[in-house]
């Protein structure tokens, strides 16, 4: 399994949690939960950038973005 992505995961946190960020993007928990590991999508991303720079502040956005460092088992 690959590790969470802690940058996405404390955007996600400082957002209201897995269910409110959910809520906020219209799309269902599990999407969310594989956020905390795939990182956050480039569009959602400067979304957020616009409406919620106060929840990136000190958060390091291009790795909260980035692909997930390990590789699915083949």
């Amino acid at each position: 399994n690959c590790p969470m992505n802690t940058h996405a995961a404390k955007i996600i946190d400082a957002l209201g949690g897995t269910a409110e960020v959910a809520r906020l993007f219209g799309v269902r928990m599990p999407s969310i939960s594989r956020w905390r590991v795939a990182g956050i999508p480039g569009a959602r991303m400067m979304y957020l950038q616009a409406a919620r720079p106060d929840v990136l502040r000190g958060v390091d956005v291009a790795a909260a973005t980035a692909p997930p460092i390990c590789l699915p088992y083949q």
